[in-house]
């Protein structure tokens, strides 16, 4: 492949709506790249980031828009020469020296056009305009008309990226350009068009059925070779077809394991193309892992489950929903998914879900994932709406399932297809039927066309219809009792204690609030000074009555923040105890619940949302609290039967023996009555110990808690008997102690009084700083270490006081 990434400009096509200076200007573009990347890179166009910026910048979504670059034709006598498009973001024209040569109106779709015949030697011209996603998806959605879907944008209209449109956590920033890489790729005789690895596990074999379809120049017969392991298969194509199946066993294959259960081995498979007279023509190289992956679905006496099995062994999912890791994919590098996906690792994630608003990833995403050993399950593209069936729809949907599920059947991370976001359950609850008035909106996608296509190219993998969904029509499609359930009623209208009022079979969706980094917000925002309601943070604030759904949770909860440093704290503080409370509550009903998939791991800019890790990148106090209650080993206190248990969980592969004790204490660390418990767990299992009723009654439950230790780092659980805003805590008292080490600076922080979830915050005075430990709660005379890393050392008395290091009692 000549890849053609040099020389490119840009320029809009004329409108009333572009502004002047822009209007004539052609500025040079990187590709990959966007519109509104190359715009900013020119200083055309202020960070659609900050501020407000978002919205002055509407007119580029309506706006046609016109790459270019000239090059010379590659040196060679070939007889084909194609022009691959991986992937152009999305209504394109694409001409050579003035000629067209194709046409494309999907993003999800790579593109090949024969241009052998329209090359010059020299000084070919090549342009690819973009004409308006908005007019598009507009005029098909006055053809069709309209379809009903959570945010007033045209987005079901057009296979484009939906959260370009905006979203509830996204801004609206509607991309064109050629976002993939671009390139002439020269061949004759034959080429490989697809390869298509089943790798499958029986017994101690591992077996891989490679798929291989050719593209022709000649006729004559072709031989294709596949190596993995020291083995090697060999079939001919003959004249006149072009397809064959190669099939390879390898004896005793390592398996590739999840995060935790075991080591990520994979294996090379080559696969080759020769011609008649044994000229290698082509070549296609892929690791594979050897697994199996199944969805046990088999009803119980609980309803119907939704557990995943990889090489026979059940893994209780721990997930996070992930969303674009920026609205301009380009951005997204190698490293930066590798440091992400460290971040998942390190909350103690093992499944990312690449949720259906968003986009099929890069291969380094899913190269990575296979590499540390996350699972994924992946989305089709449709959320929250109701999607057309008809023309152009119908067919561009089947062939883009089609090239997906073939470009991602070589990745083991991969273990599960899902066919749509909530938009079964839109149809069902959220007031779809009467203006669809039976028109299409999706239903044959879901059950129909992508079901089939995954059977046909993939039968390897799970799919299931829609996130949620309940197994059946028959069934409600969130119905926690079956299959799989999103909660939001806990964000929209419920104090997040109603997550126990759920024993659901597997949770993929749940999430709640919080704002970003502070160090995120000041480089965002240039409101001052900063509130809650700021120009600024309200502009970064989506969610629907976001602001007042957050108050309403501190206000069942915390004590009133005085300022905007208190609201800052506590609602991230909120954040961190809502989701840590719905994950041990569904952890502690291991064997009915199977998984959760909190919502979400990232974000794609600044921004008020449901992530554990901000549009900078910066972690929240929820990922602290995410990587305690997602640990291997869980120990809790849960509410049962009008009194209290603690629950211990193991999805470790070792037994879990340790003594437990459960002491309820007095807010001085005063004993009141103690007992001490034997946990002996075997691996993949919990228990549930009631608690006598001297330790599960307080005596003054505003003065009072209970604390369960366990001597290994599965560490302490701890129960208030009543909320922060009514316990009596005195005001908070410590010493600290601020030392050199190498890399940063040490704290350690010496309670003198009760300290309630005590956390440090250093990007308040270093934007590079980051700690390694948050949410501590210390008994009177407890100790804890915090270590922060930053380019330059921090001031000490600042690193230690308000409101740098804050506790809810401070």
């Amino acid at each position: 492949m000549t890849p053609l990434h040099e020389g490119w400009t840009l320029r809009a096509v004329t409108g009333p709506q572009v502004p002047a200076g822009i209007a004539d200007r052609v500025v040079p573009a990187t590709v990959p790249g966007c519109v509104h990347t190359d715009l900013l890179a020119a200083g055309l166009i202020p960070d659609p980031y900050l501020d407000a910026n978002e919205t002055t910048l509407a007119w580029i979504g309506r706006t046609d828009w016109v790459y270019e670059t000239t090059f010379d034709r590659p040196d060679g006598d070939h007889e084909h020469l194609d022009l691959v498009c991986a992937g152009l973001d999305t209504v394109a024209t694409v001409t050579l020296n003035g000629v067209e040569v194709g046409r494309t109106e999907n993003m999800h779709r790579a593109y090949r056009f024969d241009v052998s015949s329209a090359l010059r030697a020299e000084d070919n011209t090549l342009a690819v305009r973009f004409d308006s996603a908005y007019r598009y998806a507009e005029a098909h959605r006055d053809r069709l008309g309209d379809r009903p879907n959570a945010y007033p944008e045209p987005f079901p209209f057009i296979r484009k990226m939906a959260c370009n449109f905006g979203w509830d956590w996204g801004p609206t920033l509607v991309t064109a350009g050629i976002w993939r890489p671009i390139g002439l790729h020269a061949w004759s005789t034959a080429r490989l068009a697809t390869v298509r690895p089943l790798v499958t596990v029986a017994g101690r074999d591992g077996h891989v059925e490679v798929h291989v379809e050719v593209a022709r120049a000649a006729e004559g017969p072709v031989t294709v070779r596949a190596e993995v392991a020291g083995q090697t298969a060999e079939a001919t194509v003959p004249a006149g077809e072009r397809t064959t199946v190669l099939a390879v066993t390898v004896r005793d294959p390592e398996r590739w394991w999840p995060r935790g259960y075991g080591e990520q081995r994979r294996y090379e498979l080559a696969v080759t193309l020769h011609g008649p007279d044994g000229e290698r023509l082509d070549d296609w190289t892929r690791r594979i892992g050897f697994r199996s992956v199944r969805l046990d679905t088999t009803p119980d006496a609980h309803g119907t489950p939704f557990a995943l099995h990889v090489n026979d062994i059940p893994v209780f999912v721990r997930g996070v929903n992930w969303i674009p890791d920026d609205a301009f994919p380009t951005r997204v590098t190698r490293d930066r998914l590798a440091h992400r996906f460290d971040q998942a690792a390190g909350a103690n994630v093992n499944l990312l879900r690449v949720w259906g608003g968003g986009r099929y990833e890069s291969e380094d995403f899913y190269d990575l994932a296979d590499e540390a050993g996350l699972l994924v399950q992946q989305d089709f593209l449709f959320a929250c709406a109701a999607y057309p069936e008809e023309e152009p729809f119908g067919a561009e949907v089947a062939a883009e399932a089609a090239e997906q599920v073939t470009r991602l059947a070589p990745h083991p991370s991969l273990v599960l297809w899902t066919g749509n976001n909530e938009n079964i359950w839109g149809w069902h609850d959220w007031d779809w039927q009467e203006p669809l008035a039976g028109r299409s909106w999706g239903r044959g996608f879901y059950l129909d066309v992508l079901p089939r296509v995954v059977a046909e190219l993939d039968p390897t993998r799970p799919y299931w219809p829609g996130s949620p969904w309940s197994g059946s029509e028959e069934i409600h499609p969130n119905d926690p009792a079956h299959g799989t359930t999103h909660i939001w009623d806990v964000w929209n209208t419920d104090d997040y204690t109603r997550y126990r009022e759920y024993v659901p079979r597997f949770v993929a969706e749940f999430g709640y609030q919080a704002p970003p980094a502070y160090a995120t917000l000041r480089r965002a925002l240039s409101d001052e000074p900063l509130a809650p309601d700021s120009p600024g943070m309200a502009h970064h604030q989506k969610a629907a009555d976001g602001d007042r759904k957050l108050r309403r949770g501190l206000d069942a909860h915390l004590p009133a923040p005085r300022d905007f440093d208190d609201w800052h704290y506590l609602t991230q503080l909120n954040q961190a105890r809502a989701i840590a409370l719905g994950v041990e509550h569904f952890r502690s009903h291991r064997g009915v619940c199977t998984g959760t998939i909190v919502w979400q791991l990232n974000d794609c800019w600044p921004v008020t949302s449901w992530s554990a890790v901000d549009g900078d990148g910066r972690r929240k106090p929820l990922w602290y609290a995410l990587r305690r209650a997602y640990a291997d080993r869980l120990l809790t206190v849960q509410p049962r039967d009008g009194g209290l248990a603690v629950v211990a969980v193991n999805d470790g592969g070792q037994p879990w023996r340790t003594p437990v004790t459960v002491t309820r204490v007095d807010l001085t660390g005063e004993p009141r009555a103690k007992t001490t418990l034997e946990l002996d767990l075997p691996a993949y299992a919990s228990v549930t110990l009631a608690l006598p009723a001297e330790l599960a009654l307080p005596d003054e439950a505003r003065r009072e808690l209970l604390v369960a230790e366990a001597d290994d780092p599965a560490g302490r659980a701890l129960w208030f008997f009543a909320e922060d805003r009514e316990v009596d805590y005195p005001a908070a008292e410590f010493d600290a102690v601020v030392e050199p080490v190498d890399g940063g600076q040490r704290v350690r922080v010496t309670a003198r009084t009760v300290l309630r979830d005590l956390t440090l915050f250093p990007d308040r005075l270093d934007p590079s700083a980051q700690v390694d430990e948050a949410l501590v709660t210390l008994l009177p005379g407890e100790s804890t270490t915090f270590t922060v890393c930053a380019d330059a050392p921090l001031d000490p008395v600042a690193l230690t006081a308000r409101p740098v290091l804050r506790c809810v009692n401070d």
